[in-house]
């Protein structure tokens, strides 16, 4: 379970970039009840998406040439030079060298072997989000690749990563956890074969994917349709982990909702 207490390789920041971050606000914020905080004049359109003053995410504009609106989760690293080094030892490329943002942290974004972006975070005055597992808040990642195995022996060469196989119908899932302690309570993710899961935005290709914890899966997609957004996979129920749906906002970001089974 994603907790803030951030170990090397925890997602640690989460951010959409959209190129309508005004309409991007009040989806969200119709949806999930997140206010927009702006990071101030100098953040050029960055600001963060807050639960009781606490900080769940964040929202700017896109950045890169032919980007498409998308969730983008970001992994602590200890020393984020070392980590990209790693990156590109694996077969991975980097988008963005690592740059120092305000002394907040120090960020580079990257691409793995088979497509699917992430971002790197080495804290600094930030160390990562302020509240996560909670309702409303980010909960679990997963990464949809073509080669589950592959992204295994990547992941685990950049942050340690372990892997435990669960059964599902049809397909094997790849649980992940921290490199360190009980295997079980440092999971925070999972790796699905690409084509799996949802994919209804009619794009396949790699990616990671934000799951956000809810008290009424039905009512948030409905809520998220209401809005402008669309379903990709109906609600449904997955033995052992939840309810779950897949969304898109208004401008194709992808993003999950689960309503943990009380054993998560």
């Amino acid at each position: 379970m994603l907790g803030t207490d951030f170990r090397i390789g925890s997602p640690v920041w989460l951010d959409l970039g959209s190129p309508d971050t005004d309409g991007a606000a009040a989806f969200y914020s119709a949806v999930f009840g997140w206010q927009f905080v702006s990071a101030g004049p100098d953040a050029g359109g960055y600001g963060f998406f807050q639960v009781g003053g606490k900080t769940v995410a964040a929202l700017g504009p896109l950045t890169e040439e032919g980007a498409r609106s998308a969730w983008m989760i970001h992994f602590k690293a200890d020393d984020i030079q070392d980590t990209v080094s790693a990156v590109k030892a694996g077969g991975g490329t980097i988008r963005m060298e690592p740059m120092d943002v305000m002394g907040e942290g120090w960020l580079a974004q990257a691409t793995d072997p088979q497509g699917a972006e992430f971002a790197l975070w080495q804290p600094g005055k930030t160390a990562g989000l302020g509240q996560v597992s909670e309702e409303n808040t980010l909960v679990w990642a997963e990464l949809h690749v073509p080669d589950p195995a592959a992204a295994i022996t990547f992941y685990n060469g950049v942050f340690g990563w372990r892997s435990q196989d669960m059964e599902a119908p049809g397909m094997t899932y790849r649980v992940l956890s921290l490199k360190d302690g009980d295997q079980q309570q440092t999971s925070f993710a999972g790796i699905a074969p690409m084509g799996d899961g949802a994919g209804g935005d009619g794009v396949e290709k790699p990616r990671w994917v934000p799951y956000f914890n809810v008290a009424d899966v039905d009512a948030t997609v409905a809520a998220a349709g209401g809005n402008g957004g669309s379903v990709l996979m109906p609600a449904a129920d997955v033995p052992d982990v939840g309810r779950i749906a897949w969304v898109a906002d208004p401008s194709g970001a992808v993003f999950a909702l689960l309503k943990p089974n009380p054993l998560m």
